[in-house]
C-alpha cells in the first residue's frame, strides 16, 4: 500500500511519509532517527557522523522510555539497556552517547529507507563507512525537504507515530477490543486501559496530517498542525457530528477515526454541516486503507469500526453516506480545489 500511496506523488514529502508511516516497526529506533535527522539538516550539513547523530539520537529514546519502557520486540538490547542505566544514573551522559554510537545504529542506518522490500525512488542519505569513517552523507533530497512548505509539521507527525505504536506495544490490548477514542474538545486521541482508565495518546491533527499528505482533505491545498500558526487546520467530521444519534441508530460511531479529516479552516468554515459530494466518499476510503495497510495502531479501530474485510469497509461508508444524504438537503463542494493524489 506504501506504492498505493506514492501514486501519482513521487514527491520528496510522499517519500518521507512512506518511510515513516509504512516502514517496519521492529523498534521504535526509526522514529528516532527520523527525529534526529530533521534536527540535524536545519543546519543543512552534508555530513553527519554517528558521533553527532548519537546525542538527539539517545536522548529522543531516553525521553520515551521514561514513558513507556518497550520500545522494541527484542527479548534484549544492550542499547536500551544502556538508556535504562543512564535513567537510573548508572552511567553518565558521555558513556550513554559513546554506547549508542556504538550499538544504537547497528541497524536503522541501512534499513531507514527500506520500504515494502526495497530503497526509496531518491534517498536522503548514503552510508560512509569507508577508511574508518562512520557517517552518512545527506543529500540534496533530504536538504530540499527543508525548504517545503511540509517540514513544519514532519517531526510532529513521527512523534505521533512513535506514541501510537508504543502505546500499542506496552498496553497488551488485544486487538479486537482496541478502540482509539476522539476526545473534540482538547483534539486528542485516546483510549481506556482495562481499568477504565483514560490514557491520552497524541494529537489528532499530529495522527492525521501524514494519511492526508499534508494536504486539506478537500481542497488539497497544503496545510498546518503546527500549534502556533494562526492557519492550523481544523478536525473536521465528514458526515456531520449533527446527525449523530441516526448514525448510531444504524450502528456507527460518527466520532470514530474513519469518520475524522483535517480541513483548512476556511474551507471547513464554508462546509459546516453539508454532505461533501459523493467523490469525497472514494478519498476518505482511500485514507482509512492507509491506516489499515501501515499496520497503524489506529488501524484496529478503523476495522472494528468500520468491517474486517475491504468490501465491508466499503459498504459500510456507502451505507451511512447514504443516510447522511437522507438527512441533507445539499451535497457541497469547495470552492477551491487543487488536483487530488489519492
Amino acid at each position: 500500500m506504501s506504492t498505493q500511496f506514492q501514486i501519482n506523488d513521487p514527491s520528496l514529502e510522499s517519500q518521507w511519509r512512506a518511510i515513516i508511516l509504512f516502514g517496519k516497526n521492529s523498534a521504535t529506533y526509526k522514529f528516532a532517527f527520523a527525529k534526529s535527522l530533521l534536527e540535524l539538516i536545519k543546519n543543512e550539513n552534508t555530513k553527519i557522523s554517528l558521533n553527532e547523530l548519537a546525542i538527539p539520537f539517545a536522548d529522543s529514546i531516553v525521553e520515551h522510555l521514561k514513558k513507556s519502557d518497550k520500545q522494541g520486540n527484542s527479548i534484549s538490547s544492550k542499547f536500551l539497556d544502556g538508556c535504562r542505566n543512564f535513567i537510573n544514573e548508572k552511567i553518565s551522559k558521555d558513556e550513554l552517547y559513546n554506547l549508542t554510537e556504538k550499538y544504537g545504529f547497528v541497524n536503522v542506518v541501512d534499513a531507514f529507507q527500506n520500504v515494502n522490500g526495497g530503497t526509496i525512488p531518491n534517498p536522503f542519505y548514503e552510508k560512509n563507512y569507508s577508511q574508518g569513517n562512520k557517517e552518512i552523507i545527506v543529500t540534496d533530497n533530504l536538504l530540499k525537504i527543508k525548504e517545503l512548505f511540509q517540514f513544519r509539521n514532519l517531526e510532529q507527525e513521527v512523534e505521533a507515530r512513535w506514541n501510537l505504536v508504543e502505546t500499542a506495544w506496552n498496553l497488551k490490548i488485544n486487538p479486537s477490543l482496541l478502540e482509539v477514542k476522539y476526545d473534540e474538545n482538547k483534539s486528542l486521541f485516546y483510549i481506556e486501559n482495562n481499568l477504565m482508565r483514560r490514557i491520552d495518546i497524541t494529537s489528532v491533527r499530529d495522527s492525521l496530517n501524514g494519511y492526508q499528505k499534508g494536504k486539506c482533505f478537500y481542497s488539497f491545498q497544503d496545510i498546518s498542525i503546527n500549534k502556533n500558526d494562526q492557519k492550523i487546520c481544523e478536525v473536521d467530521h465528514f458526515l456531520p457530528h449533527i446527525n449523530k444519534l441516526a448514525h448510531s441508530k444504524a450502528g456507527a460511531n460518527i466520532d470514530g477515526v474513519w469518520n475524522l479529516v483535517l480541513a483548512d479552516i476556511k474551507i471547513n468554515l464554508h462546509k459546516r454541516a453539508k454532505i461533501p459530494e459523493k467523490r469525497f466518499l472514494h478519498r476518505l476510503y482511500n485514507r482509512n486503507e492507509f491506516y489499515i495497510e501501515s499496520k497503524h495502531p489506529l488501524a484496529e479501530t478503523i476495522i472494528n469500526q468500520t468491517g474486517l474485510t475491504k468490501e465491508n469497509r466499503r459498504r459500510f461508508l456507502e451505507n451511512q453516506y447514504n443516510l447522511a444524504l437522507t438527512l441533507s438537503i445539499q451535497q457541497w463542494k469547495p470552492e477551491i480545489e487543487l488536483i487530488g493524489t489519492f
